[in-house]
């Protein structure tokens, strides 16, 4: 009989296989107190399935709070979970559904693209598909089409409720301006910040530009709505803020079919609610106001609609490019922690090869205009006085003196309405008296102001610069820095700006004179 002895046992090598990193998604669409649990609900659902599964490894949960989903680039955790994907930390993304994921057909192929693109699949549990084993695209955008249309089916009833309570005056005001609080049914004046509002219209009347009042407020660190910094843009917008004065007009702004977001200039009803609240502005303080900002418009020539007013930025059309002299266009930068604006040169922009300028940061552009200033200011009798002194020698127009006698008589109104806002903020005299007064001096200035330009369009250029020169020097005697950029300074004294390279800048003024700045 064979005798068989087993010599060894043959054990098999164990195999490391690795695990796929998994990451979950999960989205809520507003914060309400329901709609939070939810998302802890969904936080710990995944947590608990993921790390279920032996294969799997936990990656990480992305989840946003109270924002939309017809949007992507406005859902900054899923813009983080792509970037994850890009630098190789997730494998395999689940997700609840597809309406979750995304309510627009276009970005949710265009993300599903470009995560297979990464070989990355996506799992949806509720449609039960997983993109890394899809034949086609076509289920997928399909049904992301109904996620879409569910998504408008209840937009449009939302807009329909909301427009329902704008006609009958019940809609409510749940997040009011800044000098407001909302207490669940209605807005209450905040003391702290309403004396800021106050000091705001105030300083309005008194002739400031809103770049100045915004950056005294950021000099006295003023803390904002949201505790950010104060701008002139933001200015603008409080003073002709209707709510200020006690009236709320609903529907400034809607959204078309594409979810994009637009200014109500006529194509939806607006309504107008008087007396809806508390006002904090007097209204007869918000119609100067309203007055004095329309007549700066008039004086820039800007009209609502026009290219002018397009340009809404203060160096639209006035940086020039020093090498080619193509105009620079304004550029949101994006760094790996934060934003900034600059400044491109628009053939640069499309050819490098036929232009090699290199873009400007919009804070270093404005430092240099600030320094700028400042040493013309501060060697004023060096530089101005005999610049105008040599540019009146050189004209024997009557028109210049006639001019200079109006620009004269033009201080003289400005200092007695600044006066008379003084007096009325101290209670020296009352409110009709001020309006009276008021808008005499306006109208006066009115009328000095049309005279000048009737005048400057009769005498020669040189006349022109030294108009424009003895503003400049009128305004440098008064030898007060510019601690910040200030908008409406450089409009009214800068013609355009060369850029000669990242380190000069050349301010070309309206008076004439070019001064070169390092940056």
């Amino acid at each position: 009989m064979k005798k068989i002895t087993k010599i060894a046992e043959i054990t098999s090598p164990k195999i490391n296989v690795k695990k796929i990193r998994v990451a979950a998604y999960c989205r809520v669409s507003t914060d309400s107190d329901a709609q939070l649990e939810s998302l802890e609900a969904q936080k710990t659902h995944y947590e608990n399935y993921i790390n279920s599964r032996n294969d799997w490894e936990f990656a990480g949960l992305y989840y946003d709070e109270g924002i939309t989903g017809t949007k992507k680039d406005k859902r900054q955790e899923l813009l983080r979970l792509i970037d994850d994907c890009k630098s190789g930390r997730v494998d395999f993304i689940v997700t609840k559904s597809i309406s979750r994921f995304s309510r627009n057909t276009t970005d949710c192929l265009e993300l599903v693209r470009q995560l297979i693109a990464l070989h990355i699949p996506i799992f949806f549990e509720k449609e039960n598909i997983n993109t890394g084993s899809m034949e086609s695209e076509l289920f997928l955008a399909i049904l992301s089409s109904m996620a879409e249309g569910e998504s408008v089916s209840i937009s449009d009833n939302s807009k329909w409720s909301i427009q329902k309570r704008f006609e009958n005056g019940t809609f409510k005001v749940s997040y009011p301006p800044y000098g407001y609080d909302w207490n669940g049914e209605q807005m209450l004046i905040n003391p702290e910040q309403a004396a800021v509002v106050k000091e705001i219209f105030a300083a309005a009347l008194l002739g400031k530009g809103t770049s100045s009042i915004a950056a005294d407020l950021n000099l006295r660190s003023v803390p904002t709505k949201r505790n950010g910094k104060w701008t002139s843009t933001t200015i603008r917008g409080m003073l002709s803020n209707e709510k200020y004065v006690g009236d709320c007009i609903f529907q400034k702004t809607f959204s078309d079919s594409a979810f994009n977001r637009h200014n109500n200039h006529g194509e939806k009803d607006q309504y107008m609610v008087s007396n809806h609240h508390e006002a904090i502005i007097r209204r007869e303080d918000f119609e100067a106001v309203q007055a004095l900002i329309h007549q700066h418009s008039a004086e820039k020539g800007i009209v609502k609609g026009s290219e002018k007013y397009q340009k809404r930025y203060a160096f639209s059309g006035r940086i020039v490019c020093g090498e080619c002299g193509d105009t620079f266009k304004r550029r949101i930068h994006t760094c790996t922690v934060y934003k900034y604006t600059a400044w491109s040169c628009n053939t640069h922009i499309l050819d490098k090869q036929k232009c090699s300028m290199l873009y400007v940061k919009d804070e270093t552009i404005k430092q240099a205009f600030c320094t700028m200033m400042n040493k013309l200011i501060f060697a004023h009798r060096i530089i101005l006085k005999p610049y105008v002194d040599a540019l009146k020698n050189m004209s024997t127009d009557d028109s210049l003196r006639r001019i200079q006698e109006i620009e004269t008589l033009l201080a003289q109104n400005t200092e007695k309405r600044e006066t008379l806002t003084r007096l009325m903020t101290q209670g020296i005299i009352d409110q009709i008296l001020f309006n009276k007064e008021t808008n005499e001096l306006l109208s006066q200035a009115d009328s000095f102001r049309s005279e000048i330009n009737a005048l400057k369009n009769t005498v020669s250029g040189d006349v022109t610069k030294v108009t424009e020169a003895t503003a400049l020097l009128r305004f440098a005697e008064k030898g007060g820095m510019i601690p910040a950029f200030d908008e409406e300074l450089f409009e009214k004294y800068v013609n355009r700006i060369i850029i000669r390279s990242r380190n000069e800048a050349c301010f070309e003024l309206k008076c004439g004179l070019t001064l070169k700045e390092r940056m």
